[in-house]
């Protein structure tokens, strides 16, 4: 392999991770604007150049169709969640109740957990206090929790954006572990426990 294929391997593998901090860096002065944009690039080349940080592997893998689902379902979440917080706040007659839930995790990707982490964190009423990485548990501080079928439906619902954020950028052994199935095993072999 030539020099110039690597680098245009490493910059290929890299391309989403500089898009992603071009769009960052965007959102963050509210702006999306050429110049931004090209501001947004040259922190990114800084960021990266001076911050010494391990490639980021990608699956190479997106669905625009899981995509397109995440996002939507995600800022229903938000209105959601924002509505649901101002009511608990609002009604004085019951105490939102509170809970440190453990959640575990089916994949085994650093990205990933970082991708359900940050999701969790944003929508109002949950946020991560902590994440124990080698056995793949996010902990995490929940409002209105009032019984154990409350922390199980929390539970539920930081695995189903699991499950969406794989469905969407996850590679197929994510997916098989999404579903249940030993991706070891021959296709259609194996059932969920």
């Amino acid at each position: 392999m030539s020099p110039a294929t690597s680098i245009a391997g490493a910059v290929w593998r890299q391309l989403p991770f500089f898009v992603w901090l071009i769009a960052l860096w965007m959102l963050l002065w509210g702006q999306f604007t050429v110049l931004a944009a090209l501001t947004g690039l040259i922190v990114a080349v800084f960021v990266t150049r001076i911050f010494r940080l391990p490639p980021v592997e990608l699956s190479g893998r997106v669905n625009l169709w899981y995509g397109f689902l995440f996002i939507v379902t995600f800022f229903g979440a938000l209105v959601r969640g924002s509505l649901l917080v101002a009511w608990q706040t609002l009604d004085l007659r019951h105490y939102p109740g509170t809970a440190i839930i453990a959640v575990p995790l089916r994949t085994d990707d650093d990205l990933i957990l970082a991708h359900v982490g940050v999701t969790a964190s944003l929508i109002p009423g949950s946020l991560i206090i902590d994440i124990d990485r080698d056995r793949r548990i996010l902990y995490l501080h929940v409002l209105g929790v009032s019984s154990a079928a409350d922390v199980e439906k929390q539970r539920r619902a930081v695995q189903a954006w699991e499950a969406r954020i794989v469905r969407a950028v996850g590679s197929r052994a994510q997916l098989a572990a999404i579903r249940g199935v030993d991706p070891r095993l021959p296709r259609g072999e194996g059932a969920a426990s």
